[in-house]
């Protein structure tokens, strides 16, 4: 079986934001999203592959065999937008996402232009649902 390619590393989270992230701005909203989402999940940020930022994590297990280990929360300063691992992608979350601001989404990943454009109290609440959905569903399958 494959190995996940998206797994935890030493590189530094400062040095990867000062090195890769190269508008100012997007820099600014990097930091900021570091403080938020250490406050909220009470883990610091480790980097997930090349460009993840995570925080927390948790070991699942499908039914296909496939596991791995993956942030509880997270964030991707990408060229573009940032990719924000904060939403569950479950029907049940999906009012949580009324408040938010302006974005798009995937599956289960957020997509802003700045972090101006999100309601912070809505993404906070967001991130605390997914991370009590995610410790519970998985602590829960390993026992």
């Amino acid at each position: 079986m494959a190995k996940n390619k998206t797994r935890e590393t030493n590189v530094g989270v400062e040095e990867f934001i000062n090195s890769f992230v190269d508008s100012d701005q997007k820099r600014q909203d990097s930091f900021e999203l570091l403080g938020l989402m250490r406050d909220v999940s009470g883990f610091e940020p480790k980097m997930w592959g090349p460009s993840i930022i995570g925080f927390g994590s948790y070991h699942y297990k499908y039914a296909s065999g496939h596991e791995g280990d993956a942030p509880l929360v997270g964030f991707s300063p990408r060229k573009n937008e940032f990719s924000l691992y904060v939403f569950t992608g479950l029907d049940d979350h999906e009012p949580l996402l009324s408040d938010l601001g302006k974005f798009r989404r995937g599956k289960a990943c957020i997509y802003v232009k700045k972090l101006s454009d999100v309601n912070q109290k809505a993404l906070t609440s967001l991130m605390n649902k997914t991370i009590e959905y995610l410790t519970t569903k998985y602590e829960k399958d390993q026992n």
